[in-house]
């Protein structure tokens, strides 16, 4: 696994773009657990709480706000 984790790190950055990717995901990896932690401050007043997780944080990087909303929705809907 180390070894594929290095070789994936060679091929992205190799390219010219690789960093400019991984600055976007990290990015979007930051806004997303922002998102999450600003939903969680306001839980006393909109009684939603959703859990700062790898499958929440990465629904809402992929998704964005959109993917918050899902992410309240199906909480919501599951209650």
């Amino acid at each position: 696994m180390i070894l594929s984790s290095l070789m994936l790190l060679l091929i992205v950055f190799r390219s010219r773009s690789g960093g400019r990717v991984v600055a976007s995901l990290g990015l979007n990896v930051v806004v997303a657990a922002f998102l999450l932690y600003v939903l969680n401050l306001v839980s006393s007043y909109t009684h939603v709480e959703l859990p700062i997780n790898t499958a929440t944080l990465g629904t809402a990087t992929l998704l964005g706000i959109p993917g918050v909303m899902l992410l309240v929705g199906v909480k919501l809907a599951l209650l």
